[in-house]
């Protein structure tokens, strides 16, 4: 199954927007953009996948095209371990390419494979189980009011869980949103935050010893990823679960002192920004080693959302599919939705990803083939 081609497309879907308030950054995106990788084979054979491109699919595409299409053609696509550990070299030495560069070949990689044995790649890969949780991740909102609102509705819609992403302008601002929530939804919903890093080392505990006490599930990345000292800190003197690696390059190598010496008590990683299918896996392997959970962190559009919900099939120590609430703004790029009801995402049951991507939409929204 030698690779003959490896073509990217920048794109740019204008039928969804974020506004600036909910990236923090103040910078609203009236559309998004994203890459779209596809690999061919000598056979006739090919795969696509989504991928993540910051701010500039242009930008993201270009890099990825000059570094990644010599790379792989020519390769055995059924070679995806040689291809990682060829690539982890490579890059170290002349590429330094963006972390959510090479998931997306990973994952046509493996998508190719799983059809070729006529498995879903959730069982292709093992299968652990046919079935899981979701919950919704919140943008970032206005205020206490407007997050209570969000978390009833998005109870109400029948989720297992959601997830907080506070404004992170002040930690008393952010605890009296978590209060809010808790009594908008009731004792028994699950809730989970995620500041992403906004507070100092004294200001995560603060936060942490509420959280204990309004019966959160977890904390998630409160400090930065890479402090490693501060997080560890937090992590010893917290009962609640600390969360954190997501966003660390170079999945698991840069995250295997954090699970040894538990900097945190559960990872982060998903296909998008740690490696694809195979980086996650080593991730979510090297965790389950020492009895740790890897939640599977959001891939954002709902292409690669199907990979992490295959993904979800075929570890055991994930607990829920995450998806950004509301789905609108994400869900395109498939043909067909994401296969959850009543908050319960089903594995597909046909060969590879099981979901065939819209080609209509992704024509329409190609701003240049690199």
């Amino acid at each position: 199954m030698k690779i003959t081609a490896l073509d990217i497309r920048a794109c740019c879907y204008s039928g969804a927007s974020v506004p600036g308030a909910a990236m923090r950054d103040g910078q609203s995106q009236d559309a998004l953009e994203f890459l779209v990788y596809t690999v061919r084979t000598e056979d006739g054979r090919q795969a696509s996948s989504f991928g993540f491109a910051g701010r500039s699919a242009l930008g993201a595409g270009h890099l990825a095209a000059a570094s990644l299409r010599p790379f792989f053609v020519g390769r055995n696509a059924l070679d995806r371990e040689a291809a990682w550990l060829d690539w982890r070299v490579a890059d170290r030495w002349w590429h330094h390419l963006p972390i959510y560069s090479y998931g997306p070949v990973d994952c046509c990689l493996w998508d190719l494979a799983a059809k070729d044995a006529g498995q879903p790649l959730w069982r292709y890969i093992g299968g652990a189980r046919s079935e899981v949780p979701v919950y919704a991740s919140s943008l970032v909102l206005t205020d206490s009011d407007a997050y209570a609102a969000e978390a009833k509705e998005v109870k109400a819609a029948g989720l297992k869980g959601y997830k907080i992403h506070p404004p992170g302008r002040s930690v008393d601002e952010d605890i009296g949103i978590h209060h809010a929530v808790r009594e908008a939804v009731g004792p028994e919903f699950t809730l989970m935050s995620d500041p992403v890093a906004p507070y100092t080392l004294e200001e995560a505990v603060r936060l942490g010893r509420e959280l204990e006490t309004l019966n959160y599930l977890w904390l998630e990345e409160p400090l930065p990823d890479e402090a490693f000292g501060a997080l560890r800190e937090l992590t010893r003197v917290l009962d609640i679960p600390v969360i954190g690696t997501e966003v660390l390059p170079k999945h698991p190598y840069s995250v295997a002192e954090c699970i040894a010496t538990r900097v945190v008590d559960a990872v982060r990683a998903d296909p998008s920004w740690c490696g694809g299918v195979t980086g996650t896996l080593k991730t979510a392997r090297l965790a389950e080693a020492h009895h740790m959970s890897c939640e599977l962190h959001s891939a954002i559009f709902h292409p690669l959302e199907l990979v992490n919900l295959h993904l979800n099939g075929a570890i055991g120590n994930s607990s829920y599919l995450e998806l950004l609430w509301p789905f609108s703004p994400f869900s395109f790029g498939l043909a067909e939705p994401l296969p959850i009801s009543d908050g319960v995402a089903q594995m597909p049951t046909t060969p590879g990803l099981g979901i065939d991507l819209d080609w209509d939409l992704i024509d329409n929204a190609t701003i240049a083939e690199l």
